[in-house]
């Protein structure tokens, strides 16, 4: 510490602390501004933030999405029967009830909602003077059983048994297209966007809670991504009891690290500070938080205590020998500030590597996180030493050190082992032996969804419960693959059109995974045949145009108002990765053998569309993300270090624990998608802390002369107490993430848990090892005896 205490200050530590009492008042009104724009942050998210938007296939679903109707952002409301059927007037008029109730939420698509009672949904049935038809509920219906008899028969007519009406006819769906961007109803000359959060809660407190109450015969399902997204945001409110839980572990952990009440609420406190002006960036540059970024408070807290931690400890060394607190705080700032500002810049430039993954979610958040850690190079490394050059570290804290410094550590002695030379092949060995065994098992792990429902909520939730009924009722599940057929206007009912979808249909419904497939070929062929006495001989396709032509009438959705795009849906079993990877290659390998100048097969809308786009992206970017990031932290410790050698000595214990996370991802069925793919990026992003502050020390005391396995004891003891807390006190943080009611916060808490644990261990056991072999203390001893003046 001496050395640090002889060194010329610098010309930011004389700004700083030459002018302490302006650095704390703009430090104050900055907090005011930013505590003010914190406390109107809301939760917000769109369906198109969570999407790859420009990925082809989005790409074109957004091209066509008015040519789509109800193929987009829809939720379904399940209304059961609990006792009997539908066939009852009590269930059918709480039905209707619920179908008027739902036409004037704010945020629906009322000319697309449809159930039972819709105008649109009709019932066709051959007779000897030809075709008859009419609405599914006619206006004659009173509740009657002759009514409830005639609604029986239409129903088994209409052919939307399986789709609107559940398959043993104990509950039927009402169908809620939504609209993204809405007129509002007290200004129809302002759009307001569509309040996720309020949606769902609108759904439950006037359909689910009203109508179950009102009628206890019924129980209502709701499923769809906006309800989704509205439970995730729900469930994640709930994450400021675990941020409180953490600070009160952190703050207790604190205490018992500094023996010093002072530093340790200093340390929060600045902390705090960090995650409010964090949260007031985010609402001044006109950003809420979403279901994912409402984790980066926690990231900022935890990281912002990682270097708390470091200048505390720094300065209560310095305490032994400064004459009074200015003197502790200046030579620990001295000391603390490289190190400190290379780690938070390695930081940020992993977080902003996240911009390489075009989803909207992941980017804000990518920008919350850099923005959080910029703001702890102010708070942490700038506000914390200069609040203590006031209060001073306690005298208890102090004495402490003292005795540290001077007394001898077997704990330490025991660990500096890890540099000994006999010691340092063993781990090297072991090192190599957990990469190759993490690189074969990490063979298994899968991109995207590997759970049927929302896996971002756990399999007894609600939402998840209420669309396993969906797919066990009814015969048209939640996940949807659409496949457009585009032609020249007017030309999508031509025979050869209409043949190729056809054929592409009955490929996709013999493709493993794959329930049904339906499209206007199949509305005609029905027509087609019913035209002919129901003969099923004649349920095929005519090569008569005027046939075909009239057959289509009824196919109400499925072409566009100018004929030009016609839709081929195919229901699936579930949204899983392979699913949707196997039914994909099936369809774009009958869309590129098909396509012409005359027609074209376009992948792909539906939700099963969406998430095969968002694997894809997350595929590419996969790679990509983690070469960036970790060319990113290389070229900081390159750049700080000067030394191929030391870079290396910091980043393979960083590379290992990648390595090693894939592999418990495989092994705990985590896939790689939205929610997790930013832990590889965070992980790597945070470790890089705990080897530059080590490396940082130990490079020091090699440069004085010491042996390899000296200098790291020298450095433990300096250091290595404060790695292994801020270690510790991290992973403990991160893990109540575990007990969340969201299923992902609960992977990614378990996922950091991991990293930050062993990227602490890496630190602390590999990167002397590796030292060992990589690094001459020689060669260093000189440049220091050649740099020294004279």
């Amino acid at each position: 510490m001496s050395k640090h205490q002889h060194q010329p200050a610098s010309l930011l530590e004389r700004l700083i602390f030459n002018n302490r009492p302006a650095v704390i008042l703009l430090c104050l009104l900055i907090s005011l501004f930013l505590f003010y724009q914190a406390a109107q942050v809301r939760p917000q998210t769109s369906f198109e933030k969570m999407i790859p938007l420009g990925h082809p296939y989005i790409q074109k679903m957004l091209e066509h999405r008015n040519d789509l109707a109800n193929l987009g952002n829809t939720v379904r409301i399940s209304v059961e029967a609990v006792e009997g059927d539908i066939f009852s007037k009590e269930y059918m008029e709480t039905l209707r009830q619920i179908h008027d109730e739902v036409f004037y939420i704010p945020g629906v698509d009322r000319s697309g909602l449809k159930s039972l009672w819709s105008p649109s949904v009709r019932w066709t049935e051959v007779t000897e003077e030809g075709f008859a038809g009419g609405e599914v509920i006619p206006q004659t219906y009173d509740g009657s059983g002759e009514s409830l008899e005639e609604l029986r028969s239409n129903i088994l007519k209409s052919g939307q048994i399986g789709r609107l009406v559940a398959n043993n006819f104990k509950s039927s769906i009402v169908d809620v297209p939504l609209l993204e961007s809405y007129p509002d109803p007290e200004d129809q000359s302002r759009l307001v966007r569509l309040d996720y959060q309020q949606f769902s809660h609108e759904l439950e407190e006037k359909i689910r809670e009203k109508f179950q109450a009102q009628n206890p015969d019924v129980k209502v399902h709701i499923i769809g991504f906006a309800k989704k997204v509205g439970d995730l945001i729900d469930g994640l409110i709930g994450v400021a009891l675990f941020f409180a839980v953490a600070i009160g572990i952190t703050f207790v952990l604190l205490l018992w690290f500094t023996h010093c009440v002072k530093s340790t609420l200093a340390v929060v406190v600045t902390t705090l500070v960090a995650v409010i002006w964090q949260l007031g960036l985010l609402h001044t540059l006109g950003f809420g938080l979403d279901p994912y970024s409402m984790l980066v408070p926690f990231l900022v807290f935890a990281i912002g205590i990682s270097h708390g931690v470091q200048k505390i400890n720094g300065i209560a060394m310095a305490s032994g020998e400064a004459t009074d607190a200015l003197s502790a705080a200046r030579m620990a700032f001295r000391q603390l500030f490289i190190p400190g500002l290379v780690a938070l810049l390695s930081d940020a430039v992993g977080f902003v590597t996240l911009l390489l993954i075009d989803i909207g979610v992941i980017r804000e958040l990518a920008i919350g996180a850099s923005m959080g850690v910029a703001v702890i190079i102010l708070t942490n490394l700038i506000l914390l030493p200069v609040l203590i050059s006031y209060v001073g570290i306690g005298q208890r804290a102090v004495k402490k050190s003292r005795e540290e410094a001077a007394k001898d550590h077997p704990l330490w002695r025991l660990i500096s082992n890890f540099a000994h030379p006999m010691v340092a092949p063993i781990s090297v060995v072991i090192a190599l032996g957990a990469f190759g065994g993490g690189i074969w098992y990490g063979q298994n792990l899968k991109i995207g969804d590997l759970d049927q429902g929302a896996p971002e909520l756990h399999p007894d939730s609600r939402y998840n419960l209420d669309n396993d009924f969906v797919i066990r009722n009814y015969s048209t599940s939640s996940d949807v693959l659409v496949v457009m057929a585009k032609t020249a206007t007017e030309r999508c009912s031509t025979y050869p059109a209409m043949a190729a979808m056809d054929e592409l249909m009955w490929q996709m419904e013999n493709t493993e995974g794959v329930q049904s497939a339906i499209s206007m070929v199949t509305v005609s062929r029905q027509v087609i045949k019913g035209m002919n006495e129901g003969n099923l001989k004649w349920e095929t396709l005519s090569r008569n145009q005027d046939v075909l032509n009239n057959s289509i009438a009824r196919a109400e959705g499925l072409y566009n108002a100018d004929c030009s795009v016609a839709p081929v849906l195919v229901f699936l079993n579930d949204h899983k990765a392979e699913t949707l990877e196997r039914v994909v290659k099936v369809a774009e390998a009958f869309a590129k053998e098909n396509s012409s100048d005359n027609l074209q097969f376009v992948l792909a809308a539906g939700n099963a569309g969406i998430e095969a786009a968002t694997n894809e992206v997350i595929a590419a970017s996969e790679t990509t993300m983690l070469v960036a990031v970790y060319a990113a932290v290389s070229f900081m410790c390159l750049l700080t270090f000067r030394s191929i050698a030391a870079t290396l000595c910091v980043i393979l214990p960083l590379v290992l624990t990648s390595v090693l996370g894939n592999a418990l991802m495989a092994y705990m069925d985590i896939g790689v998608k939205v929610a997790t793919l930013p832990v590889i990026a965070l992980g790597v992003g945070i470790g890089v802390d705990y080897g530059i502050y080590i490396y940082s020390r130990l490079e020091a005391y090699l440069r004085q002369g010491m042996s390899l396995q000296e200098a790291y004891y020298e450095t433990l003891k300096s250091t290595g107490k404060a790695v292994l807390f801020t270690g510790v006190c991290l992973a403990i943080g991160v893990a109540t993430w575990i007990f969340s009611a969201i299923k992902f916060q609960a992977d990614m808490g378990l996922m950091l848990t991991f990293m930050f644990l062993w990227n602490m261990l890496g630190a602390v056991w590999l990167l002397p090892a590796l030292a060992r072999f990589l690094i001459n203390p020689e060669k260093l001893r000189a440049k220091a005896l050649a740099v020294a003046p004279a």
